[in-house]
């Protein structure tokens, strides 16, 4: 049995660069730089049968000469054969998903094709594709190597539980009761890095010494802000891993830089105080990365310093607004006041902080004159500014869905407008990418 995990194109669309001073330019995330931990994770599910894991992103990243998607979807599938193909998605992926899937059924109708990851997790509903065989929502660990297993024996894929089969109109999901399943605990699987060999020098953040590895350490996140799809994806539960199965897996990854995957690293605070003395004691020398709340960091100064002396080199820290209203309107649940205490914090312990705001469509020129006013006087080492964006399956996107003008799923990744601006479109995108240039620095995450 041979299974053929395919990681999707990033998109290429991004209005903030096209229109933004040449001077910031260099600022601007052109690609998210890291593995496609949720593949290599599947590929351990499967490791009883022949898995290939294949990452478009690095290889473009790798290669210039690299085929179109369509080409080097269709050379895979001759050169190794598979019996199933699968792949995951975001939203802004989900059509690059489908024409992976779409290209290994014209190539050969009778492999098994497989769908899963975030967007289809919260809108199954716009997945419905030909090309699409099977559906799977939330972590499909247990759920694919059931679909391997079943193909394998030739039996009926209606026979494997929790899994959503198309049946030509839609996806209907198998009456077989689910399994439970909590891949934070029992049915964690450590990734399988070493599949990803070939593009390891991709995983090289700008000015990093060496490649970054993912990790996570919890799954989902307890706090709900309007914008964001994690909290929805885990119906708002929060999962800690084990701690020894972290320092296991620690120990063995090959990266000398590890960015925690967590939606926020510091939840249990006792935990992750627990855990760096672990990783002290082990005397596990790596740099981490993590994403921490500003409110957090104040809260707890002596942990952030812990940290730091154990690794902790970059966190990325969610302002997204220097305004109350927005903040409150945000469910961010904590006051401005506390972002000039979290970048002291991290600042007095040599820690390489990226505070990241977000630009709501209706902002005026005078709107961007105080942000501009406030990040000057309020500095971190790399600022971010993206686009408030009504992803679907978020409170926002719910409260905006009406409004919205550009329906071109490729455009949501947070750099590009899909509700009308006030400010005339280019000028938006100009002011937005004018910021990119406030920082302390002129280091580049």
């Amino acid at each position: 049995m041979k299974i053929l995990l395919i990681n999707t194109p990033r998109s290429p669309y991004n209005g903030i660069l096209k229109y933004a001073p040449e001077k910031a330019k260099p600022y601007i995330h052109k690609k998210l730089i890291g593995p496609p931990l949720g593949l290599i994770t599947l590929a351990s599910a499967v490791k009883d049968h022949e898995v290939i894991v294949f990452d478009t992103k690095g290889e473009y990243d790798l290669n210039d000469g690299t085929p179109g998607l369509p080409e080097l979807v269709k050379n895979l599938v001759l050169v190794h054969k598979p019996d199933i193909v699968g792949t995951t998605v975001i939203t802004s992926e989900l059509y690059y998903g489908i024409e992976i899937l779409e290209m290994a059924k014209i190539v050969d109708p009778g492999i098994i094709t497989v769908i899963g990851g975030q967007y289809v997790t919260l809108r199954l509903e716009d997945c419905c594709h030909p090309a699409i065989d099977i559906a799977v929502k939330g972590h499909g660990g247990n759920k694919l190597q059931d679909i391997a297993d079943a193909v394998e024996k030739g039996n009926k894929l209606n026979t494997v539980p929790g899994i959503y089969i198309n049946n030509g109109i839609c996806f209907q999901k198998t009456k077989i009761p689910e399994k439970p399943c909590n891949p934070a605990s029992e049915d964690f699987l450590i990734p399988d890095r070493k599949l990803l060999e070939r593009w390891k020098e991709t995983y090289k953040v700008k000015n990093a010494p060496s490649p970054v590895t993912y990790l996570f350490t919890s799954l989902g996140c307890p706090y709900n802000c309007t914008f964001c799809s994690i909290w929805k994806e885990y119906g708002g539960k929060f999962f800690q891993r084990n701690l020894e199965s972290i320092i296991t897996e620690l120990k063995a990854i090959d990266y000398d830089i590890v960015r925690f995957a967590d939606a926020n690293t510091i939840i249990d605070v006792d935990f992750i105080d627990r855990l760096f003395t672990r990783i002290e004691e082990e005397q596990i020398s790596k740099e981490y990365i993590m994403d921490i709340r500003a409110d957090t960091a104040v809260k707890y100064p002596r942990l952030i310093e812990k940290l730091a002396k154990n690794g902790l080199k970059i966190v990325i820290c969610g302002f997204e607004s220097f305004r109350e209203k927005e903040l409150e309107k945000y469910n961010k649940n904590f006051n401005a006041s506390l972002i000039e205490k979290a970048i002291n914090i991290f600042h007095d312990n040599g820690i390489m902080l990226r505070g990241n705001y977000v630009i709501p469509a209706d902002y005026s020129a005078g709107d961007f004159k105080a942000l501009a006013g406030y990040a000057n006087s309020h500095k971190v080492s790399y600022a971010g500014y993206t686009i408030l964006t009504p992803m679907p399956g978020t409170l926002y996107y719910d409260e905006q869905k009406n409004n919205i003008i550009d329906h071109d799923l490729r455009k949501y990744n947070f750099f590009n407008a899909v509700l009308p601006t006030r400010l005339p479109t280019e000028e938006f995108y100009k002011n937005t990418g004018a910021l990119w240039l406030i920082r302390k620095g002129e280091d580049v995450i």
